[in-house]
């Protein structure tokens, strides 16, 4: 064995130990909610580091090698050691986790299931109305994890930002009860042709929204309708729907509102894309327990599984295919 560096990244050990206990490198990226690629890279790094070949590979089994066998114990008593050491001087600090809007389901539910896995821990919701105003709130520091199209937002932004593919929501429309759209149990876009339908035109928080719309509309004769102030409470919102007659896009968890009805879009399924969306190097335990608890959600609801007839932007698809 060559001569081992002064320091190793515990992130480094504790990829190479869930490989060692799984020996199975797909199982072990899962349990760390990173991607395959990230986790070979950083156990190839682990091995540069250590002058040593830690694992032998085949397309079959993975299995430890003696230098591997003599790096577990060490391993776990760094780890140990760190975590004691982390324990011992951290106060954790609520993480503030942004919703988007009152009644979306998905950040909900995570939250509501991270919340479970680290009762000790607090984390606060916040209505930050779209990923763009959000993103600008957690790169400033006054926030720290959001939900959203992380595919909308500018390059230069993304760069800075973390990302975990959560869901691929299905888009609904929401027309007037009276609409003559509203009898049937599901609309074809087809059906909306010669319409103008509200996507948050104008909203300097959801351009990444009205953008999906555009892609979604173009060459199908359907309109983006014209800017207008954002309708905040059910009350409001009823009233612009009676007096516009507008449709307006938005996905199957939006909350029911009177006089409307919500119906799926088909032929194609148009599929909004979420991913659960964070500050590059930021560590929290809270996030850790959101990251799970949106890969047990996703894993058991089916959320990232995208149908035969789905609609995707293929920009969006390679984001999505493609995270930490």
């Amino acid at each position: 064995m060559s001569a081992a560096p002064y320091a190793v990244e515990p992130r480094l050990l504790r990829a190479f130990l869930t490989v060692a206990e799984e020996l199975h490198f797909t199982r072990a990226a899962a349990r760390l909610y990173v991607a395959q690629q990230a986790l070979s890279r950083d156990v190839r790094r682990l091995e540069r580091e250590l002058g040593v070949e830690l694992f032998v590979r085949s397309t079959r089994q993975v299995a430890l090698t003696g230098d591997g066998e003599r790096l577990v114990p060490h391993a776990r008593r760094v780890l140990a050691a760190q975590e004691e050491l982390v324990a011992a001087f951290r106060q954790v600090r609520p993480l503030l986790v942004d919703l988007n809007s009152p009644g979306l389901a998905t950040g909900v539910r995570v939250l509501r299931r991270a919340r479970e896995l680290v009762p000790e821990l607090e984390l606060m919701a916040r209505y930050e109305s779209g990923l763009t105003h959000a993103a600008a709130e957690i790169l400033a520091g006054r926030l720290d994890v959001s939900f959203g199209r992380f595919a909308g937002l500018e390059p230069v932004v993304r760069a800075r930002l973390e990302q975990q593919p959560v869901r691929y929501e299905p888009m609904t429309v929401i027309l007037p009860e009276d609409h003559r759209l509203a009898g049937l149990d599901a609309v074809p876009l087809a059906e909306l042709a010669g319409e103008r339908a509200y996507a948050g035109a104008g909203n300097p928080r959801t351009p990444e929204w009205t953008d999906l719309a555009e892609r979604l509309f173009e060459g199908r004769g359907i309109e983006v309708a014209a800017p207008a102030p954002p309708a905040v409470g059910e009350e409001e919102f009823q009233r612009i729907m009676a007096k516009t007659r507008t449709p307006v896009l938005a996905v199957v968890d939006f909350p029911p509102m009177p006089g409307t009805v919500s119906r799926p879009l088909v032929a194609p399924v148009p599929l909004s894309p979420v991913s659960l969306v964070w500050r590059k190097g930021l560590a929290h335990p809270g996030l850790d327990a959101l990251r799970r608890a949106a890969a047990e959600l996703a894993g058991a609801e089916v959320w990232l599984s995208d149908p035969e007839d789905g609609w995707i932007p293929v920009t969006d698809a390679l984001i999505m295919m493609t995270f930490t």
